[in-house]
């Protein structure tokens, strides 16, 4: 891999009398020249932390913008990054809006099948991928995409000297190739980029696919502009705005526009750092490493990160089990005060968690990789408000967010001393907003609506309105008149056989704040009561398990102990309590295996395939409703 080196701060004019477009592009060159040698981005190299400066930086999009255009690359054409998040990731994409291309996010977990519809749907002309994993997945499909031209590999173990393929090259080469044409053609990035467009596409990405194939949502300049200008410049999420001060954790899939806004966009907007975690098994301790001020996590991160807590805490010792319950006791209470102020601390709440802080919630947010976090949110998908309340009375400063990628993740937030929990917050400055009076669905109308699915005409009059309202496929309410509360996806509303509509969705966030509950799907629809599919935390259920001293070999045999179901069911019955009769589960099963990507059980973004669930499970769907007369 090509090690960071500085190089000369160069880029681009614009025409006489033309009015330059700001890009991320744009911004990452001015953050170079402003400040060259402060640090952009880090990454762990053979265990140790590496430093990217801004002119590092700046010289590698460079030179892999050159490299796109040695290759024939035009305006409008596409580029693919399947790898995981690495600063050669954010450098392929900005290197390609450089050059006036679109990136194609690939997630890491797609099989060879998707990562083939992904390239031959979006016509990419290059791919880059990051090990011989990847390579192998590309390679498997390559007959099947006409339009891809070239093969960008990261890493050479195992590919350097053992493959050969007209369309490889390794990622030294590619810059080298840049390099050199940068030599003779010095000027050229640098009138691409003066001619960009604020209508240019800026990427390609891909819908989750629950309900059929990925749709390719187009996302332009003007678009991601807008996005930063709301969310960054304006600060619309934190208090006061992300800076050249804030430290970030890229971890989750950068093909997600969430980390997209976290990681690219503040970093190139807002000039904060961005540390890579090593993997997605890591992050716990990278997290302890960098001790980030700005977090962004999906509820699945949040939920385990309650669950290990739990699972630490009764592995512990008498005395520190009994220091624990106290002061997490003293945290719930906390976290109620401040539901009811808004996330505004009191002051007899500050005096307590003060005391609290010395004696262990230092230590626990130390451990956690919270203790500097100014500003956490959770997003992509519903949260049980419990979970939330936890970390907001630990001193974690939570804020649910709402958004989506067909709105560049632009709508709603909840704002420091403004949060109401159980609800996904405001409405961003500069965004319309509405909910229609017969379906309930949400509608979004602003510069960031993208500009339709690619190559599906048909799905894009389905999603916009002809007046530029976006429908989002969500369901909401008002809360006190200011605060949007998301009740469920339309497709997912259960309408039980005595026409009672439920929201499965809220259920199950309940049931999965508990630390060994990790999935759980509610079933009911046409039925006369409503059942649900479980799948167990299956770390946190293992611990349990040893410490009651009950053997198990495998997921499955774990999961068919009478101990577990019993367990289970007193996780089911306590949330029963909080439901209205018509809501209750009346009868559960638990799944026998963990849920998969590959198996076409869950999105790459870790959502549920209700429909290929109900299939691929249908013995216990019958089981469920066995000897019911619906």
């Amino acid at each position: 891999m090509s090690e960071p080196t500085p190089g000369p701060v160069t880029g681009a004019g614009s025409s006489p009398g033309a009015t330059p477009v700001i890009s991320p592009v744009t911004r990452i060159r001015d953050h170079a020249s402003a400040r060259p040698d402060a640090v952009a981005l880090r990454d762990k190299h053979l265990g140790i932390w590496r430093e990217w400066t801004w002119a590092s930086y700046w010289e590698h999009v460079e030179a892999a913008g050159h490299a796109y255009l040695a290759l024939g690359i035009a305006p409008g054409d596409r580029v693919a990054i399947h790898a995981e998040n690495r600063p050669e990731w954010l450098i392929a994409d900005m290197g390609a809006m450089a050059a006036r291309a679109a990136s194609v996010g690939v997630y890491p977990t797609n099989p060879a099948a998707e990562v083939g519809y992904l390239l031959a749907d979006s016509g990419a002309r290059v791919i880059l991928v990051e090990d011989q994993e990847q390579l192998d997945k590309t390679l498997a499909v390559v007959e099947e995409c006409p339009a891809l031209a070239h093969i960008v590999y990261l890493e050479p173990r195992g590919i350097r000297g053992r493959y050969s393929h007209d369309k490889l090259m390794s990622w030294e080469e590619f810059l080298e190739l840049g390099r050199r044409y940068r030599e003779d053609r010095p000027q050229a990035l640098g009138e691409v980029i003066a001619a960009q467009q604020s209508t240019d596409l800026a990427t390609l990405i891909y819908t989750s696919g629950t309900t059929g194939p990925p749709k390719g949502a187009q996302l332009t300049l003007a678009n991601v502009e807008f996005a930063i200008q709301i969310l960054v410049t304006q600060g619309a999420f934190t208090d006061p705005p992300p800076g050249p001060k804030d430290l970030s954790l890229s971890y989750l899939p950068l093909a997600h526009v969430a980390e997209r806004i976290f990681s690219t966009w503040f970093n190139a907007g807002a000039g904060t750092q961005v540390n890579f975690a090593e993997s997605i098994e890591t992050v716990p301790a990278n997290l302890r490493e960098i001790q980030p001020t700005i977090l962004f996590g999906v509820p699945r991160i949040w939920e385990k990160q309650l669950a290990g807590i739990e699972n630490r805490l009764s592995g512990a010792s008498w005395l520190k089990r009994r220091v624990g319950r106290f002061w997490l006791k003293v945290a719930d209470r906390l976290g109620h005060r401040l539901v009811e102020t808004g996330g505004a601390p009191t002051v007899a709440a500050r005096l307590t968690y003060a005391v609290g802080w010395v004696c262990y919630y230092r230590a626990l947010k130390d451990r956690l990789g919270m203790r500097k976090v100014r500003y956490a949110a959770s997003g992509a998908a519903p949260i049980a408000p419990d979970v939330l309340r936890f970390f907001m009375g630990i001193g974690v400063p939570m804020h649910e967010v709402y958004g989506m990628t067909e709105n560049t993740a632009v709508a709603t937030a909840n704002r420091p001393g403004r949060v109401r929990l159980g609800t996904v917050g405001e409405v961003h400055p500069g965004t319309e907003l509405r909910i229609d009076e017969l379906t309930g669905e949400i509608l979004t109308r602003h510069a960031g609506v993208f500009a339709g699915y690619w190559n599906k005409p048909d799905a894009t009059r389905a999603a916009l309105t002809e007046d530029g309202w976006l429908r989002t496929g969500d369901v909401g309410e008002w809360v006190e008149g200011t605060h949007l509360k998301i009740t469920d996806r339309m497709k997912d509303i259960i309408i039980t056989a005595g026409g009672k509509n439920i929201s499965p969705s809220q259920i199950e966030n309940e049931l999965k704040a508990s630390p060994y509950v990790r999935e759980a799907i509610v079933l009911g629809d046409g039925r006369r009561y409503l059942s649900a599919m479980i799948g167990i935390e299956l770390e946190t259920v293992g611990e349990w398990a040893q410490r009651q001293r009950i053997g198990y070999s495998t997921y499955r045999d774990l999961t068919e102990k009478p101990e577990v179901v019993e367990l289970v069911a007193g996780v089911v019955d306590e949330v029963n309590l909080r439901l209205a009769q018509v809501e209750q589960i009346k009868v559960f099963r638990l799944l026998p295996k963990e849920l998969d990507h590959e198996d076409g059980e869950l999105t790459a973004t870790q959502k549920v395939k209700r429909s290929a669930i109900e299939r691929s499970f249908h013995d216990l769907v019958d089981e469920l409703y066995a000897g019911s007369a619906s």
